[in-house]
């Protein structure tokens, strides 16, 4: 069963097709208004959304099919302690096609490995946000015309930010991509996406705290939120949350035809003033988001009879994995399984993070 949880499981080849497709419902959308007439999505929300899941709610709605499913964890059998692989057995029993969002990383994973339907990574913890990743990629190519020789700009939550780590995954396809890491020491990009992603893959990219001096190189600038709810220590979060605000004046030395992202919601990170600015397209990202999660259904719904086995190439042990917020920490029944990088460093296969080798 064809899932999708990370956006690298799409080849460039695939996201080029649903960019052709996404275009064409925006000509065309008389064209896909009964497409998925007699299908039912279900939406699990663990975590708060207003964008993410009101945005697959109207995909599913406008391409003819219907919404079942939960906004708040405490509305559903979890509460009961209920785990993620009965619940996406017991969905897959009502649905076609799930889109789930969690505070565990790795939880995704486990929903579609278990359940019998497509299975699509609507944003864990601080890992993976693949489908906003499309809607960046539809936005960036409408804005500038093409994905490739691009300087793009990550300011602020670079560490939990799991909407860069999902963007620069993708873009690490491409050729031609600098990539310009803005933040505070305390939240840089973790050390698998700079190694695994960028340094693999022979991407250039430069870290620096201050905006102003890299805002003339920037074709793209992509900012984000302090995430309050992914800090264990709310006296750090007090401390980093005011750490880059955007306003008029520092958007003086930008180009004309820079584009400003933000995967929403803001909180003051970007000066209301600015949206009125041509070059800020946050707003079009949100539209852009129900179309590429359109293309994305229909895809997905096509492609049922397709194999794919995320634990390829992976080995069992008696390691565990380090990062606190993975789903193996919770469910304790789950099989501790990681991935053998280049560097012989073992990696959990459901949040990416490094294995403590202190064993079980």
């Amino acid at each position: 069963m064809r899932s999708l949880i990370d956006i690298v499981e799409f080849s460039v080849e695939e996201l080029d097709e649903l960019l052709k497709v996404a275009c064409d419902i925006i000509d065309n959308p008389q064209k896909y208004s009964e497409k998925c007439k007699g299908k039912k999505l279900a939406t699990l929300f663990f975590e708060p959304s207003t964008r993410t899941r009101l945005s697959f709610e109207a995909a599913m709605l406008e391409l003819g099919g219907s919404v079942i499913g939960f906004s708040d964890a405490a509305n559903s059998s979890a509460s009961k302690g209920e785990s993620m692989a009965d619940t996406a057995k017991v969905i897959s029993c009502y649905a076609d096609i799930i889109a789930t969002r969690h505070p565990l990383e790795g939880a995704p994973l486990v929903a579609a490995v278990n359940a019998s339907i497509p299975v699509i990574n609507a944003g864990d913890g601080g890992h993976c946000h693949p489908t906003q990743t499309l809607a960046d990629l539809l936005t960036i190519y409408r804005e500038k015309g093409r994905l490739c020789d691009l300087t793009v700009g990550f300011c602020g939550d670079l560490k939990y930010g799991r909407t860069v780590h999902s963007l620069i995954s993708a873009l690490s396809r491409y050729t031609g991509i600098k990539i310009v890491l803005i933040s505070p020491d305390e939240l840089k990009l973790p050390d698998y996406i700079r190694e695994d992603v960028m340094e693999k893959n022979g991407m250039e990219y430069i870290e620096t705290r201050y905006l102003e001096e890299v805002m003339p190189q920037l074709d793209i600038l992509y900012m984000t939120r302090v995430q309050r709810e992914r800090f264990d220590d709310l006296d750090t979060y007090e401390r980093l949350k005011d750490s880059y605000i955007l306003t008029l004046d520092k958007l003086d030395t930008a180009k004309k035809d820079m584009a400003i992202l933000h995967p929403l919601p803001r909180v003051n990170e970007i000066s209301v003033k600015i949206d009125d600015d041509p070059r800020a397209c946050y707003f079009k990202q949100v539209r852009n988001g129900k179309i590429m999660r359109m293309a994305l259904i229909l895809k997905l719904l096509s492609e049922t009879d397709k194999h794919w086995d995320p634990f390829e190439d992976t080995v069992k042990n008696k390691y565990i994995c380090s990062n606190s917020k993975c789903i193996t920490t919770v469910e304790q029944e789950l099989e501790h399984i990681f991935k053998k990088n280049d560097d012989g460093i073992y990696r959990c296969i459901y949040c990416d993070s490094q294995a403590n080798k202190e064993e079980i």
